[in-house]
């Protein structure tokens, strides 16, 4: 596995989207022309111009606290959920085609069979951020590659299912239902899906502005675990801007 670099999250936000900051750039260019060819307040000018570069920085500023210097990809915040890595036998991790986390999975829980299923469909999950990252992403051994509504594994059978940052990509509610039902069918009676997502919340807000909307929120996400099937839906805050939930069968 590679060790990641420093500032690896930055860089990969940037990267994925830069659609938005060469689109942002443009505009900022656009209103700086015509601020220097026709008059108009100088203080409507540099509120505009305090605005875009909020926006250019801060989203930049929250993915390196979450993704580079949170402990996310350590893991750390997993010991609170999950005690005892011994009787954990088959694990699932499920990405929408950008895989960080397969490999680290492995290595906490190394006498654990780990399946991973990757549900991007170019047709549905149209984010070109999303794209991008398919072209960069690891690629876990025997990834398999599989429909939304339906994973190639027995019932009860999954210790853990992890969802980590991916089921945001699933924008319909109706399929996002689907999928979790299939979550709900592969785990034991005792087993855990474990999901990590932003919300469409106000801290969020502050970070992303208007691409705060790309994220759901928490009674969405309750709406979808119950209708379901799930039995418990229990959040955790991981920093102001990630939830981590802890759902059972």
């Amino acid at each position: 596995m590679e060790k990641r670099r420093k500032f690896q999250g930055v860089l990969n936000i940037l990267s994925f989207n830069r659609h938005y900051y060469i689109a942002g750039l443009t505009v900022l260019s656009v209103l700086t022309v015509t601020h220097l060819l026709f008059e108009w307040p100088v203080i409507l000018f540099w509120l505009i111009i305090a605005a875009f570069l909020y926006g250019f920085i801060m989203p930049l500023v929250v993915s390196a606290y979450v993704y580079d210097f949170s402990g996310y990809y350590g893991f750390y915040w997993l010991k609170n959920i999950v005690h005892d890595n011994k009787n954990v036998q088959l694990i699932v991790n499920i990405n929408a085609g950008f895989d960080e986390t397969s490999f680290i999975i492995k290595n906490k829980f190394p006498q654990s069979d780990l399946r991973v299923f990757d549900f991007y469909n170019a047709r549905q999950h149209t984010e070109p951020a999303i794209k991008r990252a398919r072209k960069v992403s690891l690629v876990y051994p025997n990834t398999q590659q599989i429909a939304s509504d339906s994973i190639p594994l027995k019932d009860n059978t999954a210790d853990i299912v992890f969802l980590l940052s991916a089921v945001h990509e699933i924008r319909s509610l109706g399929e996002k239902v689907m999928f979790l039902k299939e979550c709900h069918r592969l785990c034991k009676p005792n087993g855990k899906v474990i999901m990590v997502e932003h919300l469409r919340d106000f801290p969020n807000f502050l970070a992303f502005s208007i691409g705060f909307a790309h994220f759901f929120s928490r009674s969405v996400w309750k709406n979808a675990f119950e209708k379901a099937g799930f039995s418990s839906f229990h959040e955790t805050k991981f920093t102001p801007f990630m939830s981590t939930f802890n759902c059972g069968p």
